[in-house]
């Protein structure tokens, strides 16, 4: 149902029991998949797609325009899949020319209200982000993670598979996947592994004791990152686990968090 206060762009198409609520405002070239939502006083912007069963809550805003100087209107996109949850007052920018030319978030997130995901980041599935999280442009953010309330994340920073900060993290290197980050003196420092999140997530008990070892050898043995990983590669049993933990560290173009 299409409340009649909704103010809708041209070009805009809308799958079966799609909902836009009162004074919701739809921009151009606008596609919503079946069974989504749309709140009261929601704006979904220009060049946004948004896949099935999507709850977009009341005055939260979708596909806005990218907060950096440099765009000029250009036709860039925000890309979003299934079943995701913006709560109010939430805000995700499209992407820029300068950039990927699009924001792209996967299915299955939830983001709470306040949260803010800046031009061109990509958002895997499972992801949650707390009130008052906030991504700068270019950031990635892999599957299942986590981002307590009021983390900051620097533009062109990786959060790594199934980590999680805590709130009030300031974020300005890569956090390795697997891991717990806070707050440290000048940036977030690694608290050691997500433990109670990989068990609840149906890791086995031997990927874990594998990362355990991988974690010893990385950040408490005192070694040279290189030859730490060269050591984690003679002594601990190969596993997709601990073989993505090295490949994520060996291709991080801004360095990781350490302890």
């Amino acid at each position: 149902m299409i409340h009649p206060t909704a103010i809708i762009g041209e070009h805009s198409e809308f799958a079966e029991n799609v909902d836009i609520g009162p004074y919701a405002i739809i921009g151009r070239c606008v596609s919503i998949g079946k069974g989504s939502r749309v709140g009261a006083h929601a704006v979904i912007g220009d060049w946004t797609t948004l896949g099935e069963n999507n709850q977009v809550c009341h005055q939260s805003s979708v596909g806005a325009p990218p907060q950096d100087l440099k765009y000029q209107g250009e036709e860039t996109w925000t890309r979003i899949g299934d079943n995701n949850i913006i709560r109010e007052f939430a805000t995700i920018h499209r992407g820029t020319v300068t950039g990927h030319g699009e924001t792209v978030v996967g299915s299955n997130n939830l983001f709470m209200s306040y949260s803010h995901v800046a031009h061109d980041c990509r958002i895997g599935n499972n992801v949650v982000m707390a009130n008052v999280a906030t991504l700068a442009g270019h950031v990635t953010v892999e599957d299942s993670v986590i981002l307590g309330g009021l983390v900051a994340i620097h533009q062109f920073s990786t959060i790594g598979a199934h980590s999680m900060l805590g709130g009030g993290t300031l974020v300005g290197l890569d956090i390795p996947p697997f891991m717990i980050a806070t707050s440290g003196k000048r940036d977030a420092k690694l608290r050691g592994l997500n433990l109670i999140g990989l068990k609840r997530r149906g890791f086995s008990d031997e990927a874990i004791s594998n990362l355990k070892k991988a974690y010893k050898i990385l950040f408490m043995a005192g070694l040279k990152q290189p030859e730490a990983i060269t050591r984690i590669r003679q002594e601990t049993p190969s596993c997709p686990e601990v073989d993505y933990l090295l490949d994520f560290i060996e291709r991080s173009e801004r360095g990781i968090c350490r302890g």
